[in-house]
This record gives structure tokens, sequence and C-alpha cells, in this order.
């Protein structure tokens, strides 16, 4: 018999082990059969998935803390037991903005810290306080936008205006003069180069490499009142993202992703971010960023805790959520490793012993303890050379310069 699932996604590159799932018949292996709702916002999703009408989402794993926590419309307790890839945002600003930045733009991409000084000092140049596009409040991106620009002195709440927009409308938005620039995931930002409108200024890899990205959330009484399929599901996704990240199968993707119903983008595009070839320029040559995206590789889809304890370290740190013992426990058990190792248990999968690590410790790849195999852990370091200890988030924020000022 087959069970039936919904599940919502945007059109993103980063959709890419659902439709593999999907198309490739790793759902079907498994006895489900996956009908992926196409949805244009974060906050559709979101409610979708709150309010029942889908099982599953994939969503942001910001955004997964936020609604568990009641920062983000109905409260809901979620669940992420899976990630569904690490790293694939880009940041592009108008060319005008971006000439006030370093020239060499290959230059500009390999220096976030030189870069984020020069876009300081381009602030008080530009002619309005610049307006950066950011896909939702509760995003990865605005996360690590506002973390780069922290460190060269900007105040995201007051030097620039972070202008909510879905990831799709993006590109309309920036041709029309609506916003100077935008932080999202692939393949808008090189939609918007290739149109001669943008130019890339940050990677997204380059600010914290392997950062957490999008998480496969479930309503936590959902996931545990059907543990079954959801082992189910969580298996044939992590085949799926196992070919995902095969080099061989990377064409074959980006022309399943380029269809209407995921991305709707062309296949050349949507390559591009497959495989890290980052063009920062129209008409320039690509710069190559391996771990640009990563499926499968180092584990990537094991839903560390220590990474939802520093989306809400983040959360803290901007005045988003009031800390306390109680929000902290709950923010890093919207991560459920337990359930990944319930899941793929009889798998060939390397699988970490652990459900915390530092976060930005990893300098150079790193073999760790692995309850199946030998485990690579690759570099996760944050540009800024900071490491995040989950067990001691107070001295952490305390190393940063926080804003005085009420809640946002």
């Amino acid at each position: 018999m087959t069970t039936n699932l919904r599940i919502a996604f945007l059109p993103l590159n980063d959709v890419a082990v659902l439709a593999a799932a999907r198309e490739q018949g790793f759902a079907e292996q498994e006895g489900l059969s996956l009908d992926l709702v196409r949805t244009t916002s974060w906050a559709t999703l979101r409610d979708r998935l709150v309010y029942g009408q889908v099982q599953a989402a994939h969503m942001l794993a910001p955004l997964a803390v936020a609604v568990t926590l009641g920062l983000s419309q109905q409260p809901a307790a979620l669940a992420a037991p899976f990630k569904l890839g690490v790293n694939g945002n880009l940041l592009v600003m108008t060319k005008e903005f971006a000439a006030a930045l370093a020239p060499d733009p290959v230059a500009r991409l390999a220096d976030p810290t030189g870069t984020a000084h020069d876009f300081a000092a381009a602030i008080g140049l530009w002619r309005r306080k610049p307006v950066i596009g950011v896909v939702h409040r509760f995003s990865s991106h605005a996360l690590i936008l506002r973390y780069w620009l922290s460190t060269a002195g900007v105040d995201p709440d007051r030097d620039v205006t972070l202008r909510v927009l879905p990831p799709s409308l993006m590109v309309e938005a920036i041709q029309a003069g609506e916003i100077d620039g935008f932080i999202a995931g692939e393949p808008w930002g090189s939609a918007a180069v290739d149109l001669g409108t943008a130019e890339a200024v940050a990677i997204g890899q380059r600010i914290w490499q392997r950062g957490v990205e999008k998480v496969l959330a479930f309503r936590k009484a959902w996931l545990e009142e059907n543990p079954e399929t959801t082992d189910r599901l969580l298996r044939a996704l992590a085949r799926a993202a196992v070919w995902c990240d095969a080099p061989e199968n990377r064409e074959t993707l980006a022309d399943m992703l380029a269809e209407t119903r995921y991305v709707g983008q062309p296949s050349e595009l949507i390559l591009r971010g497959l495989t890290g070839s980052i063009v920062p320029r129209a008409g320039d040559a690509p710069v190559s960023t391996p771990d640009f995206m990563l499926f499968s590789r180092e584990a990537t889809p094991f839903p560390w805790r220590s990474q939802a304890l520093w989306i809400y370290s983040q959360l803290v740190r901007w005045n988003m959520v009031e800390p306390s013992a109680e929000a902290e426990g709950r923010a890093a058990a919207v991560f459920r490793p337990d359930v990944y190792r319930r899941a793929l248990a009889g798998s060939d999968l390397p699988m970490p012993g652990a459900s915390m690590k530092l976060e930005g410790a990893v300098a150079a790849p790193l073999g760790v303890g692995s309850r199946k195999g030998d485990l690579m852990l690759g570099p996760d370091r944050f540009f800024d050379g900071r490491i995040f200890d989950p067990e001691r988030i107070e001295d952490y924020l305390a190393g940063f310069e926080r804003p005085e000022r009420g809640q946002t």
C-alpha cells in the first residue's frame, strides 16, 4: 500500500533532494507517493504546515525555530529531523552600489572581511538608506547578512532597511529599483547578475562554511504519531541526497529543477549553483566555489542541535527573543538527531556519534567518531574566526557588541 504525503516547497535549487526523491524513484521504493506543493512565499509555506494542509515542508531552519518559539504568527511545535542542504546563498547589489566596493569582483568575493568594510563605507555615499531584500526575517539569509554587516560596524536595524520579499520576486524588485540588493538562495542571485542588473558581493558559503540552510520540517505531533512513515521518507531522502551530490547527476538534476513545477529557470543557470560556478558580474568568467552547496557529503543531512542553538543565539543577539533556559531548550529540541538515527540505523551512511559540536572550529577536513564507518567533516569556519560553543551561549554573545534597544 502506498502512502501519500503532501510536502510544501519554494522554487529554489535546494528543493533538489525532494524533487529527486520523487522523480528518481527513491520515494516509490519506500512505498511513498510525494505530492510536492509549489508555494510562493515562506509565510504561506509556514501556514500550510502549521494548519495541516501539508504533512511536511522544505523550510528555512531559523523559521522552524521561530515558529516553535512563538515568534512567527501562529505558534506551533515543529520538528526537523533532516537537513535538505547547506549553504547556497548569494548576496547581490546593484551595479551602481557595487561600484563603490572593490573593483575586482573576484577579489571582492574572496575577501568577505574587506568587502564588509567597503560596504559599510558605501552606505554613507548611497542616495538613501540601502534597501536589501531578505526572503524572511527568520531566515539563514537574514542572519548571516546581519552577522556579516555587523563585523564592519553596521547596525542592520538602523543603517540599512531589510525588506522581506519572496525569493522569486527579488529579481523584479531590483529591476524596478524597489530594492538595492538582495540575499537569496540560488538561482535568483545569478538570474539578477545575468540580466546585468546586479553584481555578486558576497557568497553565503564564505561567511559561514557549511552553514545550516533548509530543513525538512514537520509538526511535532504528526511526526511522533507517524514514526514509520517519517522513517520511510527520511530513508528515501537520504538516498536522493547521495544522488544529488554525485557530479555525474548534476546536469540531469539541473534539467529536472528547470521544469516549471519546480524552479522554472534555465537549466544552465541552475547548474551554476549546483556546481559552485558563480558568475560575479555579467560577462565575467565564473568563480569556482566547490562547496557552494552540499546535499549529502559529510553527513550534511544530519540535524546538529548545536546549529539550532546557533540560530537561537542570533535571535537573542538581535532582540528577537527573550533569553531563557526554556526557550533555549525548545530551540535545541527542534532539530531531531534521534529521529534521523532511528530512520537510518540500517543504512550504510556514516552517522555522527554526537548531537552537538563546536560550530566554526573545523579549519580543514577532519575525521570524527561515527556510528557507521568513517566520517569526514569539512571546514565549517565563520569568516571572522569566531567559534560557537553551544554549552556557553552567554559567553559567546558577550563577545559581540549588543544593540541597546527593545525587541524589534
